[in-house]
């Protein structure tokens, strides 16, 4: 098993440059790839503020990325739930901060955003 970083899994996404895409793809079709969370946050990042890619498609994205047969994903419940979350309108990476604390009874922020969008989701978030 290999990792691979944002720029390996951004470049399989995205084709955009015909030598390192190439290159990609061929890691992603020939080896078994572990997908570190730290690496889907900033993948996702870079989705959408570098390549300007609408939430809804990305979490498509990355969705499909960690179903590929030979993909093993850190903690891949908690991706997969934040994924959902973030289909759903939360952000990303405030998605993935809170499934990732799934053991905790209460998730606190100041982030009055990840708030309102956890409580219409029904979710433990609240301020201090």
């Amino acid at each position: 098993m290999i990792a691979v970083d944002t720029n390996i899994v951004v470049r399989f996404l995205m084709d955009d440059d015909v030598r390192q895409s190439e290159q990609a793809t061929h890691l992603f079709r020939r080896e078994t790839i572990f997908l570190a969370k730290s690496v889907l946050l900033e993948t996702e990042w870079m989705l959408r503020r570098g390549y300007r890619i609408e939430p809804a498609k990305i979490a498509d994205a990355l969705e499909a990325l960690i179903g590929l047969p030979n993909v093993t994903c850190e903690d891949d419940s908690s991706v997969r739930q934040a994924l959902m979350w973030h289909q759903a309108g939360m952000d990303f990476a405030d998605a993935l901060h809170l499934a990732a604390s799934s053991r905790a009874t209460q998730f606190i922020t100041f982030d009055r955003d990840m708030i309102k969008t956890a409580k219409r989701l029904g979710l433990p978030v609240s301020e201090p």
